[in-house]
Parts: C-alpha cells; structure tokens; sequence
C-alpha cells in the first residue's frame, strides 16, 4: 500500500507542480495585472460570495460517495443514476438560494450577471468533483490525478491566447477571463462524465426517495465541514467588499496574497485525495495487515506534510528579514 501510495503521490504532485504554477503565477497574475486589482476585486469577490452556497450543490454526497465506492466498487451503477438525479434538483436549489442572496446583498445588475455566470462555473465544478470522487473511490488514480489538472490546463491554453495570442488590441476584460473558466470546467465535466457512465452502464434519470433520504442523513457529517470550511475560506473578501468604500480594489489586492495560500493549500488537498479512499477501502478489511498498512500511510504522510509546512511557515514569517538580509547581500 506504501509503495503504490507514493507512485500515485509521485504522478499527482509531478502533474499539478506542472500546471497549477503556471496557472497561478502565469496566467492569473497576468490577468489581474491587465485588468487591474479593481476588476479583479470584482470578480474575486464574486467568485467567492458565489462559492459561499456550494454546499447547497453537494451536501456532503461527494465526500460520503468516495468513501462508498473505496468500499464497495460494485454500488457504482445502482448509485450514479439516483445522485445525477439529486444534484440536478440541488443545482436549481443553489441557483435560486444565490440568486435571492444576491438581489438581498444588492448587487447591481453587472454584478448579477457575473454571479449568474460564476454559478454555473461553481455547478459544473461541484460536478467534476462528484465525478472524480468516483474515479479515484475504484483507485483509478492515474485517471484521477490527470483529471485534477485537466481544467486548469484547458484555462492556460484558453486565456493564454486571450493574453498574448489576440491580434485585436482590444485589452482583455475580466468577463473572458471568466467565461474561459466555464469552457474549461464544461469540457472538463464532459470527459469525466463519460469516463464515469463507461463503467456504470446507461444513464437513467431515476427519483428514489428513500434512498436519497438515507444517503443525505449519512452525508450529513461532509456537509457540516464543507459548510464551515467554504465560510471560513471565502467569506473574508465577500466582507471587504461590501464593508469598504473601494472594497473591490481592496479585495483585488488581498487577493494577491490569497491565491499564495490557496496555492500551498494544493499539496494537502492532493494527500487527502489519495489517502482518504485508500484508507477506506483498507478499513473495509479491518485485517491486522491493513491497519498496520494504514498507521504506516499515515506516519509517512505526516512526515511528507509536516516538514515542508513548518519550513514554509518559518520563511514566511520572517520573509521581511529575508528579503531584507538577501538585499544586503546584493
């Protein structure tokens, strides 16, 4: 179990220090930098107040999913259809929650309509999530570690050409770089749909009750810390916003140092993409072997976590004293 740990670890750490950089320091700085820290506070505040109510998208099913399928493959079938049929009925809910929060925050019309086009974006996201958490719950993690990049490779091609590949002088408008966004995560969600629907057989529409009533009781523990989380992560800049009398260039600039954090957050949220339908599957067993296996994954997953998050914290901490020291040495 080690061993295949680390070969998954190795492709998915290798795929994303690949892409996600790029994306962060190459095509979204170099979209703020165009547009500005006032445009780009208007969007990122958005996105934001848009990710607020995402848990109206998912209430947990992804989480509780992947363990289901890490722990019995063959439910995939019985379970696709039904939760498809689900997440339709709570996307039409998170549409309408969004909206009437919205008007109730009193956004202007422009804003409305970058909300409306961020919900779609928040939607297909949510979607490509549920449909990885079947991919990787079957330990195909090859698939799933290209998929974990997918999107964002399929955004630097998109608003790459937006920024340097134009003829048109036209400067580029934060709405492109959004709408980029959704052609991304809808190819993106296509792939994986397909990829899902070869192995559980013909997609049927189907509305059973007490199933979905039992499935969201037990997802009930994924909503509440997704829901605490999302709040705990995005609502500081939605609070700017509103709060300051030039909230959007305030945000534009606090989101600068954002997307550093949310960037040193990928390798944790890569570990556990591995790590928690592994462990699932091995506690099914509940041998002596596996859970010798599982106190070895852990320890070693801490060690690979816990050092470079110390060293990073310490250089951040005294980064002022660096920078400071590093120009006396130049």
């Amino acid at each position: 179990m080690k061993q295949r740990f680390l070969t998954n670890l190795s492709l998915l750490v290798f795929l994303n220090l690949l892409v996600k950089p790029f994306w962060v320091f190459g095509i979204d700085r170099s979209v703020q930098n165009i547009v500005g820290a006032s445009e780009y506070g208007f969007y990122f505040a958005l996105f934001n107040f848009s990710f607020l109510f995402t848990i109206i998208l998912d209430l947990g099913i992804t989480g509780h999913n992947n363990r289901e399928i890490a722990q019995y493959p063959e439910k995939l079938k019985a379970r696709f259809n039904k939760i498809i049929t689900l997440r339709l009925a709570l996307a039409i809910l998170y549409f309408l929650v969004t909206s009437i929060a919205g008007t109730l925050m009193d956004y202007t019309s422009k804003q409305i309509y970058m909300l409306c086009v961020l919900m779609a974006n928040q939607f297909l996201l949510s979607f490509i999530l549920y449909l990885r958490s079947n991919i990787s719950g079957l330990h195909q993690f090859k698939t799933d570690s290209i998929l974990s990049v997918l999107d964002r490779l399929l955004m630097i091609f998109f608003c790459g050409f937006l920024i340097w590949g134009r003829s048109s002088e036209e400067n580029l408008k934060i709405e492109w770089f959004v709408y980029a966004q959704t052609a991304a995560y809808l190819t993106t969600a296509l792939i994986s749909f397909l990829l899902v629907k070869m192995q559980s057989g013909k997609l049927q529409l189907a509305w059973d009750r007490s199933f979905l009533t039992s499935l969201l009781k037990e997802s009930l523990p994924f909503a509440v810390l997704v829901f605490l989380m999302s709040f705990y992560n995005r609502i500081d800049s939605v609070m700017l916003e509103r709060l300051l009398d030039n909230g959007s260039w305030e945000v534009g600039i606090y989101a600068q140092g954002y997307r550093l954090l949310d960037a040193v957050n990928m390798f944790a949220f890569l570990f556990a993409s591995l790590l928690y339908p592994m462990f699932s599957r091995a506690i099914k067993t509940k041998t002596a072997k596996t859970i010798r296996s599982i106190e070895d994954l852990v320890k070693l997953s801490f060690s690979l976590l816990i050092i470079p998050t110390v060293t990073c914290s310490i250089i951040s901490y005294y980064y002022l004293k660096l920078l400071n020291f590093i120009r006396d040495l130049l």
